[in-house]
């Protein structure tokens, strides 16, 4: 694992609790932000914990079913093919409900420095 890679795992708090991938790391065009893009896998059984990030996640369910809890939406339960935003800094919470692991491709379009994944608190 390259020194960037560790860097990356320790900033993210979710990487000690979930299969996190990152898959791509580039500058956007939007000043002060960066785009990542990561692989999890989410056990069946296992809950993400709730957490934020410091700007949006796009996500698309690649397999397994996700229950999503987002602060002040309505909860949501994710098949393979299904999207979903969180907006900037909004707590949620991912499980996957099994029987499978669960596996999810995010995007995220986050301020250049700040850790990927907080957890709340």
């Amino acid at each position: 694992m390259s020194a960037d890679a560790v860097d990356n795992a320790r900033a993210d708090e979710l990487a000690a609790t979930l299969k996190r991938t990152e898959t791509l790391r580039r500058s956007s065009s939007i000043p002060g932000r960066e785009i990542v893009q990561v692989r999890t896998e989410i056990p069946a059984g296992v809950q993400s914990g709730w957490h934020i990030h410091p700007g949006e996640e796009v996500g698309y369910i690649v397999a397994g079913t996700v229950r999503m809890e987002i602060r002040d939406q309505e909860t949501l339960t994710l098949h393979p093919g299904d999207g979903f935003l969180i907006p900037p800094r909004t707590p949620h919470n991912a499980t996957d409900l099994g029987p499978d692991t669960g596996l999810m491709l995010s995007t995220y379009i986050v301020e250049i420095g700040q850790s990927l994944a907080t957890f709340t608190h």
